[in-house]
């Protein structure tokens, strides 16, 4: 929603907007874009001649603000509708999806695309450091656009990614997630079908061949050119000879051999897939290589927020037990020797339940330490189908881990704070602000160093 905000501010659109809770880092590149969000929603805060409202799917019945546009008959549509009528028709649209990945992988390829000249528009959801906001629209045929499985809005419970008109789709990988969304895998798949229904004859599907979920969804596909990519036999762009140093994996797709500045067999996946989509347009090895190697990232995807007293602070937005696995395995190889510790918070809508409640140990004792926070909005879940973070942390500590419960952001701090020393990286996994939780123990770690430089 803040990206598209931002696009249509830059077409000369006045743009006005609420949230409930309104925090770094879309809250700054807002601001910085001309853009002051309204923090709470009122029913004031739509302008009397606002010509169109754009409903986020966060958003329900009862909220003041969709009270107000019923109740005033106003023109509303969804945020896939406005991309789709303002922005996607008449363009060549590569779609990335899949339950991980799609935010990188979705980055990756429009900085490849901008660094062949092809000039993108693009929708991500996250800041790619490179690009500098998360959308952006220009008068190039192609587009490329975060495809997102989950529902569109109260009004359209359809995936967001059935509006966008694909040419070209990605399909990174799929598991169940979105527990409020979906009653289990086989609905996840049923919408990556329909989804696939759309990719017109002269398109292209690339689906990650080494995912049971991916290969099972794809079969019915009988239109559309299908091109499987992984480390299979089976895979026509078969991935092979990764390797890894301390800041970069290196890899070879088909004959083809590439470097990023990125860690983990997950990042050499997305890397992958943004190779394979860019060389069905033409794009050339040196052109793909340029974009690469000097990729910068997505904000939130291990993110590094300071050091202070020789500890280093991770921020990830990691909140699904196979994308917290990911990430703690490419610290391991990324800060070999060091202690990792993983700070997380049960906010997302299904790690708040207890779907996941026997993957969470598995992903999360993989760090040296855990600690986990008290389940998000507590009182909008019976007691019965919400995660229990008390077992988990006693399921960490029977495999042989430092783990703890503690209620809130403070109340980890100052449980961790004893136990770190010079060389440990603290991970923070949460899609949330968490109480501003890294900079706090950033400061504090601070605070701890200057004491004793006082001392001494």
């Amino acid at each position: 929603m803040g990206a598209v905000a931002a696009a249509l501010r830059e077409r000369g659109m006045v743009v006005t907007g609420s949230d409930e809770n309104v925090y770094p880092p879309i809250s700054t590149f807002l601001e910085s874009r001309g853009i002051q969000p309204r923090e709470g929603y009122r029913a004031e805060n739509i302008p009397a001649d606002a010509d169109v409202v754009v409903i986020g799917n966060a958003t329900k019945r009862g909220n003041p603000e969709v009270e107000a546009v019923l109740n005033r008959k106003l023109f509303y549509l969804s945020l896939p509708e406005i991309l789709k009528n303002e922005f996607l028709r008449g363009r060549h649209n590569l779609v990335v999806t899949g339950t991980h990945g799609k935010t990188t992988t979705t980055a990756l390829l429009a900085w490849i695309l901008k660094t062949a000249e092809l000039d993108p528009s693009y929708v991500i959801g996250g800041i790619p450091r490179n690009l500098g906001q998360g959308a952006h629209f220009t008068e190039s045929k192609y587009a490329v656009i975060e495809g997102d499985e989950y529902d569109t809005a109260f009004f359209d419970k359809r995936s967001k990614f059935v509006h966008y008109l694909p040419e070209l789709v990605i399909v990174n990988n799929i598991e169940f997630d979105h527990a409020d969304i979906f009653a289990d895998l086989n609905a996840v798949k049923t919408t990556f079908r329909h989804l696939l229904r759309i990719v017109p004859q002269n398109g292209m599907i690339l689906i990650n061949g080494d995912d049971r979920n991916c290969v099972e969804v794809a079969e019915e596909n009988r239109f559309a050119q299908l091109i499987e990519v992984g480390f299979s036999a089976n895979c026509a762009h078969r991935i092979r000879d990764v390797s890894y140093s301390d800041d970069s994996s290196r890899f070879t797709l088909v004959e083809d051999t590439f470097e990023v500045p990125l860690i983990g067999e997950f990042n050499v996946r997305n890397a992958a897939m943004a190779v394979s989509a860019a060389k069905c347009y033409g794009v050339s090895n040196a052109a793909i290589q340029a974009a690469l190697g000097t990729f910068e990232g997505i904000a939130r995807r291990q993110e590094i927020r300071g050091e202070a007293a020789g500890v280093t602070v991770i921020d990830d937005f990691g909140h699904h037990p196979t994308a917290i696995a990911q990430t703690l395995t490419a610290l391991r190889q990324r800060y070999d020797g060091q202690r990792i510790w993983a700070v997380f918070e049960p906010r997302s809508n299904t790690t708040r339940r207890a779907v996941f409640q026997r993957q969470l140990p598995q992903a999360l004792r993989l760090a040296d330490g855990v600690l986990i926070s008290q389940v998000a909005r507590l009182d909008q879940l019976p007691a019965d189908e919400r995660l229990n973070p008390e077992a988990v942390v006693d399921e960490i500590v029977a495999a042989g881990r430092l783990a703890f419960y503690e209620a809130d952001a403070s109340h980890i701090i100052e449980r961790l704070v004893p136990l770190l020393a010079h060389g440990d990286v603290v991970a923070v996994f949460s899609n949330g602000g968490f109480d501003n939780i890294h900079e706090r123990l950033l400061q504090r770690l601070r605070d701890i160093s200057r004491d004793q430089g006082r001392k001494c």
